[in-house]
């Protein structure tokens, strides 16, 4: 789960930027995006995305290809200025809990 935190009133741009240029790139080089949220209540200008990988190899392999990709490269040129903070956590899914499909 990645949170970015964005500058004052960034979301719209930020969104908007994301899906002309980001998303696609991500969806082909990541692979399974589990969420793509705007935080509404608490701590405002917030986005958040989940993506789901089988281990933490496959995670680094995926990431590293993204970081290779000139259009990713692009994009975040253009977007880089609005987050102000960037944060990671890895979850792990309860025995019970079946990951979404990609979405």
């Amino acid at each position: 789960m990645r949170t970015y935190t964005l500058a004052l009133g960034a979301t719209g741009r930020y969104f908007k930027l994301y899906g002309e240029a980001g998303l696609a790139i991500q969806k082909r080089i990541l692979g399974h995006l589990v969420g793509y949220y705007a935080v509404e209540v608490g701590a405002l200008n917030q986005v958040i995305h989940l993506w789901a990988y089988d281990n933490m190899e496959e995670r680094a392999r995926r990431r590293a290809a993204l970081w290779a990709d000139e259009g990713w490269l692009a994009y975040v040129a253009q977007v880089g200025g609005l987050v102000t903070k960037q944060e990671n956590q890895i979850l792990t899914p309860a025995p019970f809990f079946a990951v979404p499909a990609p979405a």
